[in-house]
């Protein structure tokens, strides 16, 4: 047993989504990780709650896609429903054996199938928002992923567990100091009306009038280090030119360019998997809508490993999503996709609140 799996447990169950008696819990994951669901199916028992598994082996969505009819993609089975209305906690553990698995799948058929999942899209996140519904996300190292991000195994394992417990003698103690930090940027931000930002290839204005901004601490996203918030939703004005590739659904879009007017794209553009970029931008009429906008603050994450749940808190930089906002920021944005989008502001960058310089070159510049 890796010491640090039962850290990253004990980390999640206790403070992420902490875990209570009674609570039904279900792990969301891939055989790979199995050393993690270990513990995490340990500290779920000694609590008092009720752990279950839902995995994931991969062939069985790579079958779907190329051998099922519409209505097959489209099907949700009740027993996944059932997770996102009526349990009390999801764990979820990227555990990829392939990343690429995925890669030839007509986009036709991605869109459809998110789309048909839109509904559960929309409880998951307002059952979430209300409280009812405490859910978090991780990541166990593979090879898949060392591979993606140009590691070895053991290198890419120590930067995942470095990146989610900082200080691996008190790892709750280390998140609560970062939320401390980010509370008073959180703070400075409450009542302000108007974002600026400027960046290489990018000018963007937004409205975050009558929105919270959200101090992302740990308690979902494991590793973590980001605040966000949903623009007015017609508010978004102007271009912008995402410095890294984009995953969504396993595949990578780069080079993408978009173009905003009153909050929706206008002109979307990329390098490569363009195809796959507007079909998914055509999921349905919110598709084209931005539900979320956020700046990165892990200083401990500055390389882009084509892994989002790490790359979206590189320090110095700024991510949106397309699609589908948090209801708790005051988003009333509504979409099957939620597509997370990163723009590095560490040369030159520049994000403008109400007229006041907020961030510059990838670091907050206001003071008290």
């Amino acid at each position: 047993m890796d010491i640090r799996d039962r850290k990253l447990a004990q980390l999640i169950t206790q403070y992420s989504i902490g875990v209570k008696p009674g609570d039904r819990v279900v792990i969301r994951a891939g055989v790979q990780a199995e050393p993690l669901l270990k513990e995490l199916y340990r500290c779920i028992l000694e609590v008092g709650a009720h752990p279950t598994l839902w995995p994931e082996l991969g062939w069985p969505e790579e079958l779907l896609f190329n051998l099922g009819s519409d209505e097959q993609i489209s099907y949700i089975h009740k027993t996944t429903a059932l997770y996102y209305e009526e349990y009390d906690c999801l764990i979820r553990v990227l555990s990829e054996q392939n990343t690429k698995h995925l890669n030839g799948v007509e986009p036709r058929k991605f869109a459809l199938f998110t789309q048909s999942r839109g509904k559960l899209m929309n409880t998951y996140m307002d059952r979430a928002a209300s409280g009812a519904f405490r859910w978090a996300l991780t990541l166990y190292p593979t090879n898949a992923y060392a591979q993606d991000a140009d590691m070895s195994l053991d290198d890419y394992a120590d930067f995942v567990y470095r990146a989610c417990m900082p200080d691996m003698e008190d790892p709750v103690g280390y998140w609560r100091g970062v939320s401390a930090q980010q509370a008073r940027i959180v703070d400075w931000l409450k009542g302000k009306k108007k974002v600026h930002l400027l960046g290489k290839d990018t000018d963007l204005r937004l409205s975050i009038e009558g929105r919270t901004f959200i101090n992302c601490d740990c308690r979902v996203n494991i590793p973590d280090g980001e605040i966000f918030t949903g623009p007015v939703e017609d508010s978004m004005e102007g271009h912008v030119t995402f410095s890294y590739p984009t995953i969504y659904n396993g595949r990578e879009v780069t080079g993408v360019y978009l173009e905003f007017e009153k909050g929706r794209v206008v002109k979307a553009s990329a390098q490569k998997n363009e195809e796959f970029l507007l079909s998914t931008l055509d999921t349905d009429a919110g598709a084209r809508g931005v539900g979320e906008f956020a700046i990165g603050t892990n200083e401990g994450i500055q390389q882009f490993t084509r892994q989002i749940l790490f790359d979206e808190k590189i320090g110095g930089s700024f991510h949106m999503a397309l699609g589908k906002g948090y209801p708790e920021s005051g988003s009333v944005a509504q979409s099957a996709i939620h597509w997370d989008m990163i723009c590095d502001l560490r040369d030159g960058g520049q994000i403008w609140v109400d007229d006041q310089l907020l961030y510059e070159n990838g670091r907050f510049v206001i003071e008290g």
